[in-house]
């Protein structure tokens, strides 16, 4: 065999082999997809199936567990209602949302006086999040709470976050809005800037868009700022279904501030 043979011998071998090795991985990529069922109120969403198709259980259409996103609330004791109940409304209405609440322990708080939710997770056992929650209310416990505080440093670098009223002192006791824009209640409006003078705090602002951490005003604000993070991920189409759904005609995109429109 001359040296030009050689060549084109082992040139064959290699394409070939290049090729076996495309349509193995392939393969594996194939085999390595995860589907789940999108919520429909019961525990299968918490499911993994290896194949599409519909879910055994519900019989709703099977859908890529890389497309769904997990919605964390954090909830704690006196936390105000419609201060998460609206962003959650607004997740829960829409597509390929895994909406779930957590806790410090996973154990029962009060909220309003009157009603007593059972988180689904404490931090420490609640799935990876992809955007986060933080509802006002009572929020000084929880801001002198380390586990709390390292929980929302931990996942803000890759998570969007998103404050509702005083949540916003969350995010300033962990150092996310140093240097930034925010807002919170107007009722405490002075006091968050004592305790956050390195942020600009705006007043008469519905949401403060920072890129992956928002802040909104109080109490109903916080389905404005849903409604928008809903709009940076699905488009203002979907925002907009969702806010007729809801029947919530304050919803306007120009109360708010983007700082950033890059994220």
């Amino acid at each position: 065999m001359n040296r030009r043979s050689i060549i084109l011998t082992c040139g064959l071998i290699v394409g070939i082999a290049t090729i076996v090795s495309v349509k193995v991985q392939a393969q594996f990529s194939a085999r390595t997809d995860q589907y789940v069922c999108p919520p429909c109120g019961t525990d299968c969403h918490n499911r993994i199936f290896d194949n599409p198709g519909k879910c055994p259980v519900c019989g709703m259409d099977l859908m890529k567990a890389d497309a769904m996103k997990n919605v964390a609330i954090f909830l704690y004791e006196g936390v105000e209602l419609l201060d998460f109940a609206g962003p959650g409304e607004v997740f829960a209405a829409s597509k390929n949302f895994n909406v779930y609440t957590v806790s410090v322990d996973g154990k029962p708080v009060v909220s309003q006086g009157f009603l007593h939710i059972q988180p689904d997770y404490s931090l420490d056992r609640a799935p990876n999040p992809d955007i986060i929650i933080l509802p006002g209310g009572n929020t000084r416990p929880s801001v002198s709470n380390n586990e709390v505080i390292e929980w929302i440093r931990k996942n803000s670098s890759t998570q969007l976050l998103m404050s509702v009223c005083t949540g916003a002192f969350l995010l300033a006791k962990a150092g996310l809005l140093e240097g930034k824009k925010a807002t919170t209640w107007h009722g405490a409006i002075d006091r968050f800037r004592q305790f956050a003078p390195a942020t600009e705090v705006m007043e008469n602002t519905r949401f403060v868009d920072n890129g992956n951490i928002i802040t909104t005003a109080g109490v109903s604000a916080g389905i404005d700022g849903a409604l928008h993070v809903l709009e940076k991920i699905h488009g203002k189409e979907e925002a907009l279904r969702v806010a007729r759904y809801m029947e919530y005609d304050k919803w306007v995109p120009e109360n708010g501030l983007v700082v950033n429109r890059d994220n």
